[in-house]
């Protein structure tokens, strides 16, 4: 879904936001707004060399620099579409940090983390739909991208998105724009403060010496998975919860078990995020063995796949079956599974996590 906008042809270099913009080419390149471009290596198989991550660019045939930091591609035929400097030769979307404060010669916009929510138009907050709408430019994962209502995207400028795994270079993509003076939204399923992108935007922007009141920088919440998933449910999150992510990626596994047995050992009800991949099946299978050394192998569990969207599945068994279920189709990356605790019962097909009023009144 991205968009490329305002191309120039017939040799022209227009610089319309960023710092320079230099053309030894016989064809065109723009640049719109970040900070430096050269083009050397490709990333992505396109008809046009659409570079969007910088203010100075350079290349060797037709490229487009739109935005960001610095990328870098070596193809007539190719898009660098990963944000940050880019001089690595792997392949890899994840790229260094560039551009600095002062390569922008701009009055910097806004920018704006936006939670989506569940993945359906009607569990986005309204404020959220109004921030999308107010953006110049919306960033993110193309998934993400493509949840967002076609009227919401319709109005923006551009849209910037890249595959999985590009995390730092879309997120530095979007203050790059931002600090080229344009009102930028980065958006993430759920909310942004939940395994998502709020913690390192505010990062980068230190890194790059800049501030977030330089950015006005906000955050507009949106409802977690853990919550979408828990409706889904019934009442499991009624009492003390805490939620740990299966990933590896970012916490090492034996950090991540530790976390397990520690929260396993008291009586929380349990949100586990990323719980299943190709590549995370040892880590599965290893939660699953902790729980049980902790909780009764008839411990209610919840499993929502894709809440909110087309291929949603809902599912209620017991700790003891988990593991089993890590081969099925209902678990995967799209998936949040709710641990219950040693007070959760299933009624009518719902989870139920006392409160403890029973305790207390009589009813």
């Amino acid at each position: 879904m991205s968009t490329d906008t305002d191309s120039d042809a017939d040799g022209e270099s227009t610089s319309k936001c960023g710092a320079s913009t230099d053309t030894d080419t016989e064809t065109s390149s723009t640049s719109k707004c970040g900070a430096s471009s050269s083009s050397t290596e490709s990333e992505t198989e396109s008809a046009d060399s659409g570079s969007k991550c910088g203010a100075s660019s350079s290349s060797d045939d037709s490229s487009s620099s739109k935005c960001g930091g610095s990328s870098s591609s070596s193809s007539s035929s190719s898009g660098s579409k990963c944000g940050a400097s880019s001089s690595d030769d792997s392949g890899s979307n994840e790229k260094e940090v560039g551009a600095t404060i002062e390569d922008f010669d701009a009055e910097p916009g806004q920018l704006i983390a936006v939670g989506l929510g569940p993945g359906h138009p009607e569990g986005m907050t309204e404020r959220a739909k109004t921030a999308l709408l107010e953006a110049d430019h919306i960033v993110g994962y193309t998934t993400y991208i493509e949840l967002i209502p076609d009227e919401i995207t319709e109005q923006a400028d551009e849209i910037y998105d890249t595959p999985m795994c590009g995390e730092v270079s879309r997120t530095e993509e979007s203050i790059d724009r931002a600090l080229a003076g344009n009102d930028v939204a980065i958006v993430g399923s759920g909310d942004p403060n939940v395994y998502a992108l709020a913690g390192l935007a505010l990062e980068i922007l230190e890194s790059k010496g800049a501030t977030a009141s330089m950015v006005d920088f906000e955050v507009v919440p949106g409802v977690p998975a853990a919550q979408s998933c828990a409706a889904r449910l019934g009442a499991p999150l009624v009492n003390d919860t805490v939620s740990v992510s299966l990933s590896d990626h970012l916490v090492p596994m034996p950090e991540i078990e530790s976390r397990l047995h520690s929260v396993a050992s008291e009586n929380f009800t349990i949100t586990i995020y990323n719980p299943w991949s190709r590549k995370r099946r040892e880590n599965f299978e290893k939660a699953c063995e902790i729980l049980l050394t902790h909780r009764d192998p008839d411990t209610p569990v919840g499993i929502v796949h894709g809440a909110g969207r087309e291929d949603e599945q809902v599912m209620i068994t017991e700790l003891g079956e988990l593991e089993e279920l890590g081969e099925s189709e209902i678990i995967d990356m799209t998936t949040t599974i709710v641990v219950g605790t040693e007070d959760t019962y299933v009624w009518d097909d719902r989870m139920v996590t006392p409160r403890g009023y029973e305790t207390k009144y009589d009813y």
